[in-house]
Order: C-alpha cells, then structure tokens, then sequence
C-alpha cells in the first residue's frame, strides 16, 4: 500500500467524552469486528484490561490497526484519566494527525485542554467530533465556541446536525451539501432539509472565508463571488489543517451508530499521511548539535522509536515500535542509541487490540509490535548500526504520589521484585525502590488510582498478595545557599586502609536537577577514582538526608581532594563523598520540596462560593475563574497534593454531586516552615517505630 493511503491516528479527550466508544463504532464500520462491544458491559475491544473492564474506563493506550475505503488507518485509543497522561504522551510522539472528541454536552473539560495542549507540543495536526449528539443539553455549536475560546483551536464547523437531543437524526456534510440520515447500523443519503439549506449556506461560505486566507486559488474564487468545487475546497482545507490552522468539527452519536462513516471519510480526507509529516529530525549520538534527517522512504537508513512496552502472557513482553524509515525484518540486527547497545528483531507482529498477526517486514509510518527485544525501553531510538541518530524521547513527568507494599509470604517476596520489575518496564510513569530500613517495597505513580490499578495488576495478572499501606506524598529534598565542605575519611584497621578526602561546593541548581562538576586539578584525585566520588554523592542523593526524602536540584562541585597511593579505592573515596555531602547538605540550609497540582473544578454557580472556600482551606491558589456553560463556571487554583486527599468525596457532598475536577502535576514547591517541621517529625517518629520493631 502506497505511504500516501496510510493514517497513524490517535483518539483522545476528557474522560466520559466517549473515545473508547467512537473506538468500538470505527472497528465495526471497518470490519475490524463484527460485533461492538460496549464499554459500560465492560466488552470494549480496546479496553481488554481486566482492570479497564471492571472501571469503564481506558487505562492503557492500545493499538489496532484497521481499513477504510482503500486506507489503512493505525489507531490509538488513549485514556482521558490524568493518571495516566503519560500514555497520551506516548502515543502523541508517534502519531501524525489525531481525532480530539468532546462531549456535546460537558464541551471543552479540564482534560480535553491538557489533552490539546499535549497535542500541540508535538504539533500534531487534528480534528475535532462533538459525540453525545443524542443527550439531553446537547449544543454543537456551544462546543464550537468553547473550542476556539479556550483551546485557541480555530475550529470551523464542516458538519450541521440535523435536529438536537432525542430528535438527532442526521448530519449535513457542508462541503458536498449533502444530507445523511442514520437508522441503525445504515447511512441514508438524503436531500437537505429546507428549514437547514441557509444554515449550510452560511456555513460553507464561513469555510471558504476561513480557507480562502490560506488557499490563492480559493482566495481568487471568493473574491470574484465564484462558487468553488468541492474537490478544491477539500484540498485546501486538508492544507490548512495539516499547517495547524484550522481543526475541521465534525459530529455524531456513536453510541447510537451516528456519524462514524463520516468521520472515517474525514479522517482519509484530512488528517496527514507519514509523506505529509516529512522527514523526522534525529541528533548525532557523539554530538547532540548536529542533527540527521529520515524521510518516510523504504531506502532511507532504519529509523524507529519505541514508545510502548507491554508483557503478553502468551507472547512475552511486547516492544511497540513506531518506524519513521526504512525497512524492518525479522532478525535483523539493530542499534538501540538510547543505551548503545545491540538488539535483535525476533517476531514482528501488527496488533489488532488483543489479537494479533506476524508479518515478516514492516516499512516507514508502520505501528508494530517486536517480540524478543531485550534492552529497549519506552523512549528508546531503534536504527542502522552503520547510520545511527537519537530521535527526540518522550517526556516523562515526575512522580507524586508514593504507597508502600509488603508481600505476605516469603514465596511473595520474589514474586513481586519480578511483576514490579516488569511493571516498571512497561510504565515509565511508575517507580519503585526497596527501603532497606524499613524493609518495606515503595512504589511512585502519577496519583491514587494509577497506584490502585497496579497494586490490582499485582494481584490479578501476577497472583502476588500484598499488605498496601496507606498513600503518601512523594517530598523531595533540596538546599537554598551555597556551601563548601571537605571530609578526610581515613580507617587503619590492620592491613589495608582506607583513605579519602573530598572538598566539595554545594550549589542550588533551581529545576535543573542534579549537576556533577569535575574541577580537579593536578591530579590530587585519580582519574579513577572521580566517577566513584560521583557513584557516593547518588547513592546518599537517592536515600536522602533530611526526612529520607530524594534529593534533588543539587550542583556539586568537586574543588578539591587528597589521595593515598595504596590505602585509596572506589569504596573509600564513595564513603567519603558520601559524608562530605550530607554533611554539606545540612550546613546549606535544607529544606523540603512538595508537589503542587493544578486543579481545574466545573462547578454550577450555586456551589462556586463553597468550592473556592474550600480550596482556600486546602492552601489553594486560586488562578482564575470563568464561564465554562450556562449556569456553570470553571476554576482554576493551584493546590499541594497533600491537601488534596478526599477532595472527590468532599467535593460530592459540597456541590450535591454536579460538580467535577481533574488535577495535573504543576511542579514542586517549598513547603512552609511549620509544615515541614510537622512532616520531618513524622518521619522521623516512623523511622524510630520500624527500628524498635
């Protein structure tokens, strides 16, 4: 199949819009299957997780591959709950154009802006479906304003909906002035209704404007007041979709089997092929300011990015790979450039949700499956040993929410160092580290049911049982001034000693993380001995210093040191980094770090009074507050996490259930005085308690 009939295409929104639906409706209109299943039975295609089942919502990002009028569509179906943003991230890096679904009576939600916003820093060109046509309060062209007034989306209405709420019936396709009317599962061509022809008039005259800025042919035709073919028209407005300056509207039903084929045809019509997108840039593995292109060519040199890993019970773990260039084979040897190292292609399999199909080459724009992969991780760059590049990785948030877990049985114990270390595979949003004191396993996710549903996993998929304590917020450590410190470490304990001395310089590194800065000089430390200076400092950053908390946000400075020729080694000079920088540490005036979330509640305006009292009291900033719909009203605040557990109860009780919130990692921050005191009290009463035990 040509790359030009080739769609890579993700479905995204605010929870409840309806995209797992829209998913089901897509692989039933293309023949994927042959019966739909629906999410609320928990028999969705997409939603094959026991877990996603059981919530009715989507967890993980699934692929499937599908066909539509000589097209071959690839399509991700992604989740709307914010715990999961990471798998919308994923799937938006290897996607080329995207379906953004909104719900035609809720509009533009808190999650359908993190989701466009995501969309844009990848410059993802989309469209838009206004589903739920059928509800009661449904307003089409409420959500269009909404998108344009909050998103910034520039949408322009290419469908008018035939009747509203229960009397939704059928759509009118603007551009070909056509009329469609749904029973079942059956499209029915139709003249247009005579109380809709002005409507569309007016409608396609309002693309052709639109366009006509970015069209000359359109442009020559609209101003000379010609009529301008359907065929012209399509094309200039898949241009300016493709060029980001319009998001063509469309709209249906899906649960009611309303609008699908029409969507498909937009999704052929509008959205990029992988020869639209071009060549992807790459930078050079020796040096990063040189940069490499791939074009979308069987004859360029391999190019892919893994952005997906999942275990299989059947298969084993499945790598998911987008390829940008070239040809992959079966047994073909790779270069992974993330961590330099060599793989092999074993099977090569193309996914239709939880079924599968083994093909023995996949070539440029393909979204595959490879089994055997042994190093590649989510993020990693797959390519020509001969030509090899890194292609832009996959941003990953940090984590904010920590629970600890103990297996009950020995037999337990080695169970659950395993599914944690495949989870972790396949997750790069989930973390997990093994405190030695408390001899307690502490896993780190994104929120309460991103930890819930793994802790689940570990019960269901991995049969391991474990004791969950209760979640806790995932502090952090830094400092605020700038320090010098040297140590001596010197130990004779008869035969070989141990000597080392470090001087180091502690500086704030606000948001950038932790930064190591060799500045021996004449040879008063060993080459050898400066990454085993840099290994102590990592270790004693890992466990932390003041409430066992990570440190991070840290320039350490290596000035200056003394070494002996024989009682030195990579322990010593460990051991003595290691004390020189706690001992830093607490001289540069250390505080805590906690993380705040952005928190977006829709409230009806009888509750707003409360709800931002509320958020008051939890330390809240509240950034702003507007219109959202009629008689309802959106705020925007920023609020610690820590304040934030039992927030959807209390938000219940204070708005009579009819008000709703979503909240995002915004970033860490200082913790007041009184309140960090209270926590490293806390901690430290906890460490006292495990010891005693």
């Amino acid at each position: 199949m040509p790359l030009t009939r080739l769609r890579n295409i993700g479905i995204a929104a605010h929870i409840d819009a309806g995209k797992t639906t829209v998913t089901e409706r897509i692989l039933f209109f293309t023949g994927t299957t042959r019966k739909i299943g629906e999410v609320h039975d928990g028999q969705a295609t997409m939603d094959f997780m026991k877990q996603e089942q059981e919530r009715g919502i989507t967890i993980a990002s699934a692929a499937i591959s599908c066909a539509w009028n000589g097209y071959q569509i690839n399509l991700i179906d992604t989740p709307g709950h914010v715990d999961f943003t990471v798998e919308v991230e994923r799937s938006l890096r290897v996607i080329d154009g995207l379906i953004a679904v909104f719900c035609a009576v809720g509009g533009v939600e808190p999650q359908s802006e993190t989701v466009w916003n995501q969309a844009d820093r990848y410059k993802v060109p989309r469209i838009a479906f206004i589903n739920k046509m059928d509800r009661i309060g449904a307003e089409f062209s409420d959500v269009v304003s909404q998108m344009n007034q909050y998103l910034d989306a520039h949408a322009v209405p290419f469908h008018i909906p035939i009747g509203v709420e229960e009397n939704f019936i059928g759509i009118i396709d603007v551009i070909t002035r056509k009329a469609f009317i749904f029973k079942e599962f059956e499209r029915i061509e139709t003249a247009i209704p005579e109380e809709y022809l002005q409507a569309t008039e007016e409608a396609r005259a309002k693309i052709t404007e639109t366009i006509a800025e970015f069209d000359d042919q359109v442009m020559d035709l609209f101003l000379e007041d010609k009529e301008v073919p359907d065929e012209l028209l399509k094309k200039a407005a898949r241009k300016a979709t493709l060029k980001l300056m319009i998001t063509p509207v469309f709209c249906g039903a899906a649960y009611k089997n309303k609008g699908i084929q029409l969507l498909l045809d937009a999704v052929t019509d509008y959205l990029p092929s992988p020869v639209d997108v071009g060549a992807v840039v790459g930078t050079d593995v020796d040096d990063r300011e040189k940069t490499h292109t791939r074009c979308p060519s069987h004859k360029a040199p391999f190019s892919a990015l893994a952005f997906k890993l999942i275990h299989d019970p059947f298969v084993g773990q499945q790598t998911f790979v987008r390829v940008y260039s070239g040809v992959l084979k079966s047994g073909m040897a790779l270069l992974n450039s993330t961590k330099g190292k060599m793989e092999r292609t074993g099977r090569i399999l193309r996914i239709y949700a939880k079924d599968r199909e083994e093909i023995t080459e996949a070539g440029p724009g393909e979204i595959v499956a490879l089994i055997g992969m042994k190093f590649t991780k989510t993020g990693d760059t797959l390519c020509d040993p001969e030509q090899p590049l890194h292609l832009e990785s996959i941003l990953i948030p940090p984590t904010v929410i920590e629970l600890s877990v103990k297996p009950r049985s020995r037999k337990d114990r080695e169970k659950l160092g395993e599914a944690l270390h495949k989870l972790a595979g396949e997750d790069p949003s989930f973390n997990v580290h093994y405190n030695e004191e408390t001899e307690e396993t502490v896993m780190s996710g994104m929120g309460e049911l991103h930890l819930e549903i793994l802790v689940d996993r570990l019960k269901e998929e991995f049969k391991v049982e474990v004791d969950v304590g209760a979640p806790s917020v995932a502090f952090r450590e830094t400092i605020t001034t700038e320090v010098e410190h040297e140590y001596r470490h010197a130990k004779q304990t008869g035969g070989k000693g141990q000597f080392a001395q470090t001087a180091l310089r502690l500086e704030p590194n606000g948001g950038n993380g932790y930064e190591f800065v060799d500045r021996i000089r004449g040879g008063a430390i060993p080459n050898e001995f400066i990454p085993s200076v840099n290994k102590g400092i990592v270790k004693t950053m890992e466990e932390g210093i003041l409430g066992g908390y990570p440190v991070v946000d840290v320039r350490v400075v290596l000035v200056d040191g003394k070494y002996h020729p024989v009682d030195s080694s990579d322990m010593a000079f460990q051991t003595c980094a290691s004390i020189c920088f706690k001992e830093a540490f607490r001289k540069a005036m250390p505080i805590l770090l906690e993380p705040v979330m952005k928190v977006e509640v829709n409230s009806p305006d009888d509750y707003i009074g409360d709800v931002v009292a509320n958020l008051n009291r939890r330390r809240g900033k509240v950034e702003s507050m507007r219109r959202h719909r009629k008689g309802s009203q959106k705020v925007v605040a920023f609020v610690p996490l820590m304040e934030m557990f039992g927030y959807a109860t209390q938000l219940r009780n204070i708005s009579s259930g009819r008000a709703n919130y979503s909240m995002d990692f915004f970033r860490y921050m200082p913790l007041p005085g009184g309140i960090q005191d209270e926590v490293l009290k806390k901690a430290a009463e906890k460490k006292r308690m495990e010891k005693e035990q």
